[in-house]
């Protein structure tokens, strides 16, 4: 008998070749052949890229997002620390100021780490493990032009090529261009209905200098240092230190509006110096930069509520920021990126990707990890001046105020510590911060009283001084 021809696999494509994209098909090729369409030229090595402006500021994986990484790409965290990322403990290994001016105790009880390295290092990694895979193909300097298709279905997307235009053809479209994203034309091209949008934008402004970390602290395994902002004292100033690879520091400050940093370097330690305590100021003020300073103003948290939509096409799934992008002071993007991918697999581990409903499936499971995150950012963001043309409803001021005392009761007490870190950690939903762990302690202790002063030691503040 002859033999029996293999059946074809299915066919994906990937918008965005950055992490969400990177993500995105490490996870579809257990099911799909995937091509990612980039429209920019990928470095080699950790390099910046023109289509990732904000890499050069400080970026953070939270505890939520080490574990999907890992999960998507077993190794990895492994391999990111080997060539010089950092798994920092939470709150042991950093000096972090609460939006509401409490200094957290440096508790070691938890178990929640942040991985910490430069955008490009991370970037690299990845994007190396991914098209490493024989089932995922890379068409660079290549732009997404819009969906083919109809309303029902999704069945390729139109893209340019240099001077060519062509349509490549899939069973799955997936858009993970970041903040970006032209989905909500390309569905309104297909005659679906606009999707609903929300913006909460509290107008602030990163600068980000690279500094030589002084003294002796590239070999101390130096602490985070993190002073937020104060959404009840406008403007809100606020910037952190983070000890990345190579022996260096990124200093990223942040102000709303009336209190921006600029990109003058002569000014930027004496606007470290401002904050709301000038902790930053003081550690880097003597400290050598290595360059100048480069300043964003797209930092606005911007949803699209795609899972809401009454009719979602067959073959189309949008993920990470092409959904929602957060104010990047909260740490979150990379971690609902890699989520998203997740929640993508997962879903496909029990639906047939071509199956009728399968893309309205992963939209909603989407939505999930992004909401939890938006929830944190909107929470705070929405009370500065300006952010947002609707108010704060009686709930959302209500949970502000209970966030408060949560993080008031975590920063004095280990168990609530670790219940504020699971929802801010994007490992558990916020119903743990009203679990025994937090308001037992909240009701009834602790007796400890506040820091007065960033619970940095003698000793490293000794090695920051050093020659």
């Amino acid at each position: 008998m002859p033999e029996r021809l293999a059946s074809r696999r299915p066919r994906a494509v990937v918008v965005g070749g950055s992490v969400a994209g990177l993500f995105a098909a490490a996870a579809l090729a257990e099911f799909a052949d995937v091509t990612i369409v980039e429209r920019d030229t990928l470095p080699e090595g950790p390099e910046p890229r023109r289509g990732v402006p904000q890499a050069r500021h400080a970026h953070l994986v939270w505890s939520g997002g080490v574990k999907a990484f890992d999960e998507l790409l077993p190794g990895v965290v492994e391999e990111l620390v080997e060539k010089g990322a950092r798994l920092v403990h939470i709150m042991g290994d950093m000096v972090s100021r609460a939006p509401n001016e409490i200094w957290f105790r440096r508790f070691t009880a938890t178990h929640h780490r942040n991985l910490v390295c430069s955008r490009d290092l991370l970037d690299a990694v990845i994007r190396a493990r991914v098209l490493a895979d024989d089932r995922v193909m890379l068409r660079q300097n290549t732009t997404a032009l819009a969906l083919a298709g109809d309303a029902a279905r999704v069945t390729g997307v139109r893209v340019r090529s240099g001077d060519e235009d062509l349509t490549l053809s899939a069973e799955l479209v997936v858009d993970a261009s970041g903040r970006g994203s032209h989905a909500p034309g390309w569905l309104t091209d297909l005659g679906l209905p606009q999707v609903t949008e929300r913006e909460v934008n509290a107008g602030v402004v990163y600068a980000t200098r690279l500094y030589r970390a002084p003294g002796s602290t590239a070999d101390a395994a130096f602490p985070i240092v993190n002073v937020q902002a104060n959404p009840a004292n406008a403007p809100g100033r606020g910037g952190i230190i983070l000890p990345v690879e190579e022996g260096r520091w990124i200093v990223t400050l942040s102000g709303t509006r009336g209190g921006e940093p600029t990109a003058d370097a002569d000014a930027f330690a004496d606007f470290a110096l401002s904050l709301g305590d000038p902790v930053i100021g003081g550690l880097i003020k003597d400290a050598e930069p290595l360059g100048g300073v480069t300043t964003t103003r797209s930092t606005a948290n911007r949803r699209r509520y795609y899972e809401k939509l009454p009719h979602w096409p067959e073959g189309f799934t949008v993920l990470g920021d092409a959904i929602a992008g957060y104010n990047p002071v909260y740490g979150h993007g990379l971690t609902v990126a890699a989520q998203c991918a997740l929640t993508l697999r997962t879903v496909l581990r029990s639906a047939s990707l071509t199956a009728p409903g399968t893309a309205r499936r992963l939209q909603r499971a989407a939505a999930r990890p992004v909401a939890a995150a938006w929830d944190l950012a909107v929470g705070q963001d929405a009370f500065y001046p300006g952010a947002t043309d609707t108010p704060p409803t009686a709930l959302e001021r209500f949970l502000a105020r209970f966030v408060d005392r949560a993080v008031a009761t975590g920063a004095r007490h280990p168990r609530a510590l670790g219940a504020l870190l699971d929802v801010m950690s994007l490992e558990k939903p916020a119903i743990r911060l009203f679990s025994p762990d937090m308001l037992i302690p909240m009701l009834f202790g602790p007796r400890k009283p506040h820091l007065q002063d960033p619970p940095l030691t003698d000793a490293e503040r000794a090695t920051a001084a050093s020659s």
